[in-house]
């Protein structure tokens, strides 16, 4: 039996990178996942692709309807919701001086107004199945301040105060709210063009790992806090970084 059999998952993000990858780790541990996208194309691909436990619907985080009728279709397709992973983001670089103010509020919108409105939608559903798990998407830029991505920065801080708040409210429900921190990841958010300017094998080198996760080893780690083995977490950060935050490393003494 798999860590998620008979669960219903709704995953932000879902037709790329790292939302597809944990849609595909969670049909393949027995759940029925709505993938929720603004990449129709690449997200019905997805859902084509992993048969009749998988759908596919355009969802704009920032736009409240759109989620809940998300959650409707959930309800609809597989008659419950158990899993909620709001891992939609966007990713702009600028200085703090030069960033324009719509620039910044485009990020707060999708990255932390996206997860309220995933939560808000998301409860009363969960409430009706008895209670669920939520595991919201943060960063490694969610524990500390990084240059030139100030809008980035803030809404992931937002994302892990909002995840405690959460905690606290939907748990006489039980429903469980968990953060995940993950830092540089090989997907397309990384890889792709919104990234400028900034030398990867430079980011890496100030892991102790010094290399980039992959998608898969995040997904297993969302998986974890999506199934009953996580039973007592809640209101947590769980950081998966490769070391990046874990302090600054001196040269050795001769």
């Amino acid at each position: 039996m798999g860590r998620l059999e008979g669960k219903v998952a709704l995953i932000s993000g879902g037709a790329r990178g790292q939302g597809e990858t944990e849609a595909r780790l969670f049909v393949a541990e027995g759940a029925r996942v709505v993938l929720g996208d603004v990449r129709d194309e690449a997200g019905e691909k997805v859902a084509a692709e992993l048969g009749d436990k998988a759908v596919y619907l355009h969802l704009d985080v920032t736009q409240e309807s759109h989620w809940q009728a998300a959650v409707q279709r959930a309800s609809d397709e597989f008659g419950r919701l158990d899993v909620l992973v709001n891992n939609a983001g966007i990713f702009m670089q600028d200085r703090l001086e030069d960033m324009s103010a719509d620039d910044y509020m485009r990020v707060v919108r999708v990255n932390q107004l996206g997860v309220f409105l995933g939560m808000k939608s998301a409860a009363p559903a969960m409430r009706a199945s008895g209670g669920g798990s939520i595991v919201n998407i943060s960063s490694n830029a969610g524990l500390e301040g990084i240059s030139h991505v100030i809008a980035y920065v803030s809404s992931k801080w937002a994302v892990r105060g909002m995840t405690k708040t959460a905690a606290i409210e939907l748990a006489p429900a039980g429903i469980r709210v968990n953060s995940v921190h993950p830092g540089a990841v090989a997907t397309p958010m990384i890889l792709g063009d919104a990234v400028q300017g900034t030398d990867a094998d430079e980011v890496i080198s100030t892991a102790p790992l010094k290399r980039m996760a992959e998608p898969l080893e995040i997904a297993k780690l969302v998986l974890f806090l999506a199934s009953d083995e996580s039973s007592y977490s809640t209101g947590s950060e769980f950081v998966a970084d490769g070391g990046m935050t874990a302090g600054h490393a001196i040269a050795p003494l001769d």
